[in-house]
This record gives C-alpha cells, sequence and structure tokens, in this order.
C-alpha cells in the first residue's frame, strides 16, 4: 500500500537566504579589510561585550573555578568517552605503501591540518557539548593549534562550562567572540591566532552563512541547516518513549523537523495524542521552539512493512535516526543514508548529543546522502606520495606517453619521453598515440 501521512508537514525547512547571504558577505568584506578593529566593533554591536577577547590561563582558571563539581566530572566523562571513539576512528587511518608494479612504490599519508577553529554556539543554550566534540576530535586528529571560539553573553563573557569543557579537551586558544566576527577572526587569523585551515561546528544562519562563503580558503566541516530527527517504531515500541524522543528533538529550534515512521497505525495515533500533552508539560523556554516545529515541519507516515519504512527513511536521510523495533540487527545492515543511527530503546539522540561519545555534528537537510558526520577524518589530509627506480619507471613513462598524446598533450607526453631516452639510451619506444 502507499504511505499513509497520519501528518504531514505545511511547512519546509530552508536554510538559506538572499538576505542573510548579503549580510553576512558585508561583515567578512569589513573584517577583512579592518582586521582586528573591525571585528571588535562587530562584537560590541552583535555580543554586546567588550571585554577579554582571547582569554588569558587566568580567566580559564577562574571561569573553571565556577563550575560546580558535579558538572566538572560530566563533562570530563563526556570528553572521555569522545575521546576514546575518536582514537578508535584514528586508528583506521593507516599510513601504507604498496608496490604497484615492480619498482614503482605508492604510498598514502594521513596529515592534520595545522590549525582548527571550533565555533562552539553560545545563544539560547550554552553548548558544552558542542565544546567537547569539536575540540576533543581535533585533538585526537593531532592538529597543533586548536582555538575554540564561543559567543560571549553581555556583561559576563563566554559561559564557564564551556569555558573549562574547550580548555580540558585541548583547546589551545579560547576566544570570547560569536557569530561570523567569531568565524572571521578565526579564519583570517585576527588577535594573533594563527589562520584556521578549517572550520567546525554548529552554529545560526549567519555562522552556517559564513562558513560557505569562506569554504574553499578554508576547509568547513559541512553546511548545517536546522536539525531533524526520524524515528523508526514497530508495534514493539513504547509510545510514551517514542513520542518523549520527538519533543526532545523538536525543541532543537521552531524550524527542526520530527518525523516518525511506522507500520503499526495505532502506534501512531497514540504518539500523535502524546506529543501535545508532553510539548504543554515543557518549560516555557522550550515549549514554544517544540510547539512550531511539531505544528509546522513534523510527520507521522504509516507504511506497509520495515522494508517500505526502511526506503522511507533513506529517501530522508535524516541526521538523527532511531529504530525502536524488532530485529535491530536486520535494520542495522538494511539502513544506508543517515548521520547516527541509535539501534534500540536503551539509545536515544541526547545520549549521542552529549555524552556516549559519537559526534552530534551531523549532516542535515538530506545530506546524510551524500556524508558523515564530524570525526577526525575531517581534520586529515589523506595524501598520496609515489618512488620508482628506473626499470620501475619504464612501463609508466610508456604508457603516460601514449596517453598524452591520445588526449592532445605533447608537453606530458615529452616529460615521459626524456626520462625514457635518459635512462634507457639506444633502446626504441613506439610512444605514438595511433600505437
Amino acid at each position: 500500500m502507499p504511505r499513509d501521512y497520519l501528518k504531514k508537514a505545511t511547512l519546509h525547512s530552508r536554510s538559506d537566504s538572499s538576505e542573510t547571504r548579503k549580510i553576512v558577505r558585508a561583515i567578512l568584506d569589513d573584517i577583512e579589510a579592518g582586521g582586528d578593529k573591525a571585528a571588535l566593533e562587530y562584537a560590541a554591536k552583535f555580543d554586546k561585550y567588550e571585554g577579554e577577547i582571547l582569554l588569558t590561563p587566568k580567566a580559564i582558571a577562574a571561569a573553571a573555578a565556577q563550575v560546580p563539581e558535579k558538572l566538572r566530572r560530566d563533562i570530563e566523562f563526556a570528553h572521555a568517552n569522545v575521546r576514546k571513539f575518536a582514537e578508535a576512528q584514528r586508528a583506521t587511518v593507516a599510513d601504507f605503501e604498496v608496490e604497484v608494479v615492480p619498482g614503482l612504490i605508492a604510498g598514502q599519508k594521513a596529515i592534520p591540518v595545522h590549525a582548527a577553529g571550533c565555533y562552539v554556539p553560545g545563544g539560547r543554550y550554552s553548548h558544552i557539548a558542542s565544546a567537547i566534540m569539536t575540540v576533543t576530535t581535533a585533538k585526537v586528529a593531532g592538529c597543533t593549534n586548536i582555538t575554540a571560539c564561543s559567543p560571549p553573553r553581555p556583561g559576563v563573557g563566554v559561559a564557564p562550562a564551556i569555558i573549562y569543557a574547550a580548555h580540558i579537551c585541548g583547546a589551545d586558544q579560547i576566544l570570547a567572540m560569536g557569530g561570523v566576527q567569531g568565524v572571521a577572526a578565526m579564519t583570517f587569523g585576527l588577535f594573533g591566532l594563527p589562520k584556521a585551515n578549517i572550520l567546525v561546528g554548529p552554529g545560526n544562519q549567519f555562522v552556517a552563512e559564513a562558513k560557505r562563503m569562506l569554504f574553499g580558503r578554508v576547509g568547513i566541516d559541512m553546511i548545517a541547516g536546522p536539525t531533524d530527527s526520524l524515528i523508526l517504531a514497530d508495534a514493539t515500541a513504547d509510545p510514551m518513549i517514542v513520542a518523549t524522543d520527538l519533543v526532545g528533538q523538536a525543541e532543537h529550534g521552531y524550524n527542526s523537523p520530527v518525523w516518525l515512521v511506522t507500520d503499526d497505525r495505532p502506534l501512531a495515533e497514540e504518539v500523535m495524542r502524546l506529543v501535545p500533552l508532553l510539548i504543554d508539560d515543557l518549560p516555557e523556554v522550550n515549549r514554544d521552539n517544540a510547539a512550531a516545529a511539531w505544528r509546522d515541519y513534523a510527520e507521522v507516515i504509516v507504511c506497509s512493512d520495515r522494508e517500505e519504512m526502511a526506503a522511507t527513511s533513506d529517501a530522508y536521510a535524516p541526521e538523527h535516526l532511531t529504530v525502536q523495533a524488532a530485529d535491530l540487527d536486520w535494520w542495522l545492515g538494511r539502513l544506508t543514508c543517515y548521520g547516527s543511527l541509535f539501534l534500540g530503546e536503551e539509545t536515544t539522540v541526547a545520549f549521542g548529543d552529549k555524552a556516549s561519545g559519537t559526534n552530534h555534528v551531523l549532516p542535515t537537510s538530506g545530506a546524510a546522502h551524500y556524508t558523515g558526520g564530524l570525526s577526525v577524518h575531517k581534520y586529515m589530509k589523506i595524501v598520496t606520495w609515489q618512488r620508482a627506480t628506473r626499470e620501475g619507471a619504464k612501463p609508466v613513462a610508456e604508457a603516460t606517453a601514449r596517453i598524452s598524446r591520445l588526449e592532445g598533450m605533447e608537453g606530458h607526453a615529452r616529460t615521459a619521453d626524456i626520462r625514457l631516452r635518459k635512462y634507457f639510451p639506444g633502446e626504441t619506444f613506439d610512444l605514438s598515440a595511433e600505437g
């Protein structure tokens, strides 16, 4: 049977805007031309902050002293988990060499980038976990200089817990500056910082647009849109847990889609009954976002069987994908398009967001069709090298000369010719395109 939409989105998230692009372009141009002074002017305007920009060791220690002991232990627990997972990822990238043909050796080498700029949101919510996710992975990858950048609050500065997290995870500098001006400062190497080779971390639409515009002169992790989450649930799922998980992700923002895909109509109907009740029970600061996201962007889809459920999920390519259904191994083997996968009721997206070890900087807006999330690999250049004996170079030079001439690239062909004449004087080679 066709998919049955019990609830269909009335709006669709858009992460781009011509007005946003115009604003961001102007700010980047001003700061590139005006340097530190221009960045400070934008910080005063948008952050409403005129305090210390690059935090001193004394300021970092003072911030750490403000973090309650229990929260410090939680941050350290999350850091240890993220570091352990990142170290396991790093171990999967190995340098190697292989003899392609006798006498020709080619190899791979993984080289971490020098300077990483890690943006840590600090507006409505203090994204402690983003400091852990971005700085830790950069450190494990082997970046030699890591800057953590986070918006300061007016008259207060960067949240102490963010400062503590960035510091223990390995940040070399902590920059109290938000938005486009913070991203620009890391990219252009302001305030004595090294110019960033890569920018990572989530942010609002202005931060995302700045990263988009700067991509090319620096690397980026991805261009992030509104966060999204999909739950696959069958008749074995607990509707209260499913509904709670949907609400938990809807609170991210008014335009954060959440989707339920199931083959059990009674479960779908019960979840739809529960979600508004759970939203009404949220604190007011969270309630408005969750209510708008559920009203305008959420979908509930009933499928005929689990294969149709999996196909629907792959078509959506969600950032976060949760499976609350029987036979988890089948789902793990079948599903192909997601940023991060949470198998079984015993896991939930919030675990991955905060403390379980996998990274929470993930592809949104369907980008999971072609990419994964932030990892140590994002900070590493996988480069190649080769060397050869003269005998090893001989067949390669012959093939190169003929292929180059067939393509019309005579200059390329002659770089092979000259070696053959030097290394094998007196020998005759057929190096014409026609063969």
